[in-house]
């Protein structure tokens, strides 16, 4: 053993902590009851540290290095997609330092967005802290998703936050590039890969279907990103943003009166003929329940009065993309147009509706 923990650049209590709680077992001992380690049991070992050091929780490493249908090969070529996007982005904050640095030399100053873009902050770094607040599983919206799914037993869930809409009926794996909202993924919830959409470390057909919920437009690459989950998976099935229409921002209220920067946040966003078209798919409405329990940007269509909250707005990507300028100005707004009457005055026909369309599309291919 002790030679073992020499090569393995570990500790012997560490084997032996391994050991105890199933996670790295030693096949045999010897006469004199030293543990023996197989080479079997040295591979599992190096997955095992290997996912360690990509910082992965126990728990997590446990779930990943004892799925059956993952081999040797395989756990190599999904670290080997790890390492090569933690190198990816290490390049990219050492060339933005680079850049901030300078500019510090020329007197520039930055602004707090243009520093946390420069150093690579992810935005669910930044607002995923604020999720588990107001962010839950709408059961009106994981039905049609959870059809949409069919018949697939094995299904990655892509983008996958804390894990909301994840089937517990099903064999999930999870992809999420943020580590504070992996930090918040519940116990007993599926197995989370630190990874990207547009490079997901995965053999091709690997899944029976996988699954994006209001996730691709934070993706640097929606197509390709799209292309890679048809790559893995003989489904696919996307919770996204519909803005082929002409008009879409006077569907709702909040961007049509308060907020008309939401559209430059969807500027990038590819047209739904042309996600679907990269997927195969076929677009259906998602409607929004008045009561919906998912706290997403278009989920108080009818309870204006949870705009003016503070932690309901911090669970919504939006608020961040447009600054803190057209924020307070669309949160002032709101809150005078509601003491007046205003706001019900605008919006009298919503009173009588349980659902509306405001834009949320459900791709499935």
């Amino acid at each position: 053993m002790g030679r073992v923990a020499e090569l393995a650049g570990v500790s012997v209590r560490t084997l032996h902590h391994y050991d105890e709680i199933g996670l790295v077992r030693p096949s045999a001992r010897t006469r004199a009851g030293y543990r023996a380690y197989a080479a079997g049991d040295v591979e599992r070992l190096r997955e095992v540290l290997a996912y360690r050091r990509l910082g992965f929780g126990l728990r997590e490493v446990a779930e990943l290095v004892g799925d059956p249908s993952v081999d040797a090969a395989a756990h190599l070529r999904r670290l080997r997609g790890l390492l090569l996007e933690r190198r990816d982005r290490a390049d990219a904050m050492v060339a933005a330092i680079d850049r901030e640095l300078a500019a510090r030399a020329k007197g520039v100053r930055m602004t707090p967005e243009e520093q946390l873009g420069m150093l690579g902050a992810r935005l669910y770094d930044a607002i995923g802290g604020a999720y588990t607040a107001t962010r839950r599983t709408d059961p009106r919206i994981a039905a049609q998703i959870r059809d949409a799914l069919g018949d697939a037993r094995t299904v990655l869930n892509v983008g996958a936050g804390t894990g909301s809409y994840e089937p517990s009926d099903r064999v999930v794996t999870a992809v999420e590039p943020s580590a504070v909202m992996r930090g918040q993924r519940p116990a007993g919830a599926a197995p989370c890969v630190a990874a990207t959409a547009e490079s997901l470390p995965f053999d091709d057909h690997s899944f029976d279907a996988a699954m994006a919920v209001s996730t691709v437009h934070h993706w640097r690459d929606p197509i390709a990103g799209l292309r890679e989950m048809r790559r893995v998976a003989r489904r696919v099935v996307v919770l996204t943003f519909d803005t082929d229409e002409p008009g879409w921002q006077d569907r709702f209220w909040l961007t049509r009166d308060y907020l008309p920067e939401f559209a430059g946040v969807l500027a990038d966003l590819p047209p739904l003929a042309g996600m679907a078209a990269a997927i195969g798919a076929r677009a259906e409405t998602v409607p929004v329940p008045w009561d919906c329990a998912d706290g997403l940007f278009e989920a108080y269509w009818r309870r204006p009065e949870a705009y003016l909250e503070d932690r309901v707005r911090r669970a919504m990507s939006v608020w961040t993309r447009v600054g803190p300028e057209a924020e307070q100005r669309a949160v002032r707004s709101l809150r005078d147009d509601l003491g007046s009457g205003r706001w019900a005055e605008r919006n009298s026909g919503l009173a009588g509706l349980d659902a509306a369309d405001l834009g949320l599309r459900l791709l499935t291919g």
